[in-house]
């Protein structure tokens, strides 16, 4: 197993190499320079030359990579020309509100979506697999932005029973205040979000069970009279969970970097919500260094995936 682990960690490592020099030359090649959002419109022409040397702006591009390398090894990303402040700090702010949204939507999405796989699997074609596959298929046509705007529009201000925007209430005081303020907020979009992110397990998961239950082992095991709970149970719940386990790494690490919908809808102030921010205001080191993180959230996503299915799947160790 350990040996697995560490083959992925090495293969990682030119792989981060490859990220970082992409991330860099496409920041390069955006329109503008780093400081097209802090130059007054009257500074001249010469001012703008020496902020340009002095940032090295004219030195090679491998040169200027290299500097970039090690700001980054020394967390330094930058300065944000849109909040003038550190982008670490920026991002770290935002991060603990995207963390709390994406655990919360992961929980909710595997609570709903392996009870409902196994069942619809199970009870293959009779009317509870028929009322699934039909909400599979109606939540999958429709948009996720549809969803999330109608969703806000009902419980947000019909009903008022949801706050529509933020985080955390000014009004609430106290750890426990706190936390039931944020526990109310990410409360609609988390559970939205998990409703519409559980189409891909339910469909994935009753696969799995409707081939496991065709296999020869299934068979072997009925025809030996062992009953159908404990075949249920022991040979195909088992197998067909493999998969899942192992695509749990890419739930949690899609979540942290895929969230920009769910955060613009109900004005969220996450990493996705930052980043289109950073768009509009072409805020390039907040959007660099964003880039920057979710691909190293997807090669995260990759390594946790194969580590789980490592720990589960003694067949990948052997391979």
């Amino acid at each position: 197993m350990w040996k697995t682990i560490l083959r992925r960690v090495l293969i990682m490592i030119p792989e981060v190499i490859i990220l970082s020099v992409l991330v860099f030359l496409l920041a390069k090649a955006m329109p503008g320079d780093p400081f097209t959002g802090s130059i007054g419109p009257h500074t001249s022409a010469a001012q703008i030359h020496q902020l340009k040397v002095q940032a090295g702006l004219y030195n090679p591009w491998y040169q200027q990579y290299w500097n970039w390398v090690v700001h980054l090894f020394h967390g330094n990303l930058g300065t944000s020309f849109q909040y003038q402040e550190p982008v670490t700090r920026i991002i770290g702010e935002r991060a603990i509100n995207t963390v709390w949204l994406a655990l919360f939507t992961m929980v909710l999405t595997y609570a709903i979506a392996v009870p409902m796989g196994l069942y619809a699997g199970r009870h293959q074609n009779k009317l509870g697999d028929n009322i699934i596959r039909v909400y599979t298929f109606v939540t999958m046509a429709i948009p996720s932005f549809v969803i999330l705007l109608i969703s806000l529009w009902i419980f947000g201000y019909v009903l008022g029973w949801f706050p529509t925007t933020g985080s955390v209430s000014a009004t609430a005081s106290g750890t426990m205040g706190t936390v039931f303020s944020r526990l109310q907020h990410i409360l609609l979009p988390g559970l939205i979000a998990s409703l519409t992110g559980t189409v891909n397990i339910v469909q994935y998961l009753r696969s799995e069970v409707i081939d496991a239950k065709h296999s020869d082992y299934v068979r072997t095991a009925r025809s030996k009279g062992v009953p159908t709970t404990d075949v249920f149970r022991h040979h195909i719940l088992r197998n067909s969970l493999l998969p899942i386990a192992a695509f749990a790494g890419y739930s949690i690490t899609g979540l942290l970097g895929g969230s920009v919908v769910t955060e613009m809808v109900f004005s969220y102030p996450g990493m996705g919500l930052l980043f289109l921010n950073s768009i509009s205001y072409r805020d390039y080191t907040v959007i660099t260094a964003l880039v920057l993180l979710y691909g190293l959230l997807n090669l995260l996503g990759t390594l946790l995936s194969d580590i789980i299915l490592t720990a589960v799947d003694p067949r990948v160790r052997v391979q």
